[in-house]
């Protein structure tokens, strides 16, 4: 490969020549990935500047298939032998690889053949200096708020991808993505009474990220607000999840309805398709095509056209999430969800996942509960995805009389899944900041583990 940089058009004739290579040395299909990356990142802290690093790298993983077997290479060397060496090793695996019955390349006629514009590159590559600016200014913000003490630093990144697909059944297409992203945590308090919290945002475009000093003061803020926690006893009471923290379930329906898992019968909802399983005022979206969005993709890691769709709808499961293995197991098709990196087969896996808002504000969401947690920050994994068992570390504040009060800290919330589900109502207050999101949510029933 030519060490300047080939324009797009060149990249997929040059992949394309690979995949040739590949299947004069006896393959019966391939397909190639490649990435192309550049970065930037700054660390500022107590008014200094801790690091400042930029990176730059290529990637290109080769599949290649010989009957039912198929085996994945690696390397980051694009030169004539590097590449050489890489079919040869990729035919000399998978030629001893166990057989896979349901791997291989998507039929001519399931391949993307329009690509529409998705927004996701921004074509200004910001100097260091701005960064830097960036990164500063969140931090200063956070320390100007009475009663933050210490700074555990504020750093501004910015990167930017080229990926480019290409197959031996007609696939070739680039894709450029962007990010620009700006964060910081602080303290609060004296020696053991400190508490931390935090603040961040990442967006595609530069001119899409909040102003610095909105995440400082929030970071600041949000600790301070955490100052002096009490315990409380044990109880059975509603929850409600501020929207970072809630963000955790729509994830853990997402891990419960791939298709990976549904195969390996390893999901508790893996007999629940077409079943009620949230109540009738929950939709939750999977939208590859959202414009600028984080996630956002308009064909995935096999070449299939992107789509949106409910995977729940008015409470209903509606759809799995699949890549072209996992549908072949289930007799299924694809829904476009294939996820590749350059040293790994495709699986399947949502892109902007989201519940759709409710009615009621965050306020009214709460009116009517006496005692109850309303949750900031979550700890530890605690999902059980063949039970549904739930349990994790939580802190937040505690409401009385539908009034957020003081803060509390080291409780444990538990509850199974199912039951989490269906008692779940959504406010309506979403904003698109995580790839997964959700507005304040909030449960009932949950059992929560104090003093």
């Amino acid at each position: 490969m030519p060490q300047n940089k080939l324009s797009d058009e060149n990249l997929l004739d040059w992949l394309e020549g690979v995949i040739t290579k590949a299947r004069g040395s006896g393959a019966d299909a391939a397909d190639l990935i490649y990435a192309e990356g550049k970065s930037i990142s700054t660390a500022y802290r107590l008014g200094k500047l801790e690091s400042m690093d930029r990176a730059e790298g290529i990637d290109l993983g080769l599949r290649v298939l010989i009957g039912k077997r198929q085996a994945i290479v690696s390397t980051s060397d694009t030169s004539d032998h590097a590449i050489d060496e890489l079919v040869e090793r990729a035919m000399s695996m998978a030629s001893v690889v166990p057989e896979d019955e349901f791997c291989g390349l998507a039929s001519k006629g399931q391949l993307a053949t329009e690509i529409p514009d998705l927004d996701e590159c921004d074509p200004i590559e910001p100097d260091a200096s701005v960064l830097v600016a960036r990164a500063k200014a969140a931090e200063a913000a956070a320390l100007e708020i009475k009663g933050v003490t210490n700074s555990e630093g504020a750093e501004a990144g910015w990167s930017q991808s080229r990926i480019a697909l290409s197959t031996s059944n007609g696939f070739g297409h680039v894709r450029l993505r962007s990010n620009h992203s700006v964060s910081t945590a602080v303290l609060a308090g004296e020696g053991l009474g400190m508490e931390r919290d935090y603040d961040w945002a990442s967006t595609v475009h530069g001119t899409d990220l909040p102003d610095p000093v909105e995440i400082g003061r929030n970071a600041g803020q949000n600790a301070v607000k955490r100052l002096n926690p009490r315990k409380i006893s044990s109880l059975q009471a509603p929850v409600v999840y501020a929207p970072r923290a809630a963000q955790s379930i729509v994830s853990h329906l997402a891990n419960a309805v791939n298709g990976s898992s549904i195969c390996r019968g390893t999901s508790f909802l893996k007999d629940s398709m077409a079943a009620q399983i949230f109540s009738e005022g929950v939709t939750i979206v999977d939208d590859p095509l959202r414009q600028r969005g984080l996630r956002s993709k308009a064909f995935d890691g096999e070449g299939l056209a992107s789509s949106r769709k409910n995977i729940i709808e008015k409470g209903v499961l509606k759809s799995w999430i699949l890549d072209l293995r996992s549908a072949r197991q289930l007799n299924l098709n694809s829904t476009g969800n294939a996820s590749r990196g350059t040293s790994s087969p495709p699986s399947p896996s949502t892109t902007n996942l989201y519940i759709q808002p409710g009615i009621l504000s965050p306020a009214e969401l709460m009116s009517d509960i006496k005692s109850g947690l309303y949750i900031t920050g979550l700890m530890g994994q605690g999902a059980n995805l063949i039970t549904g068992d739930y349990s994790r570390g939580a802190e937040g504040f505690w409401i009385e009389n539908g009034e957020i009060s003081g803060p509390v800290s080291e409780l444990t919330i538990a509850g199974n899944l199912n039951e989490m589900f269906k008692n779940l109502v959504a406010a309506n207050d979403l904003e698109f900041r995580f790839g997964t999101d959700a507005p304040t949510l909030r449960i009932d029933g949950m059992t929560i583990a104090g003093k």
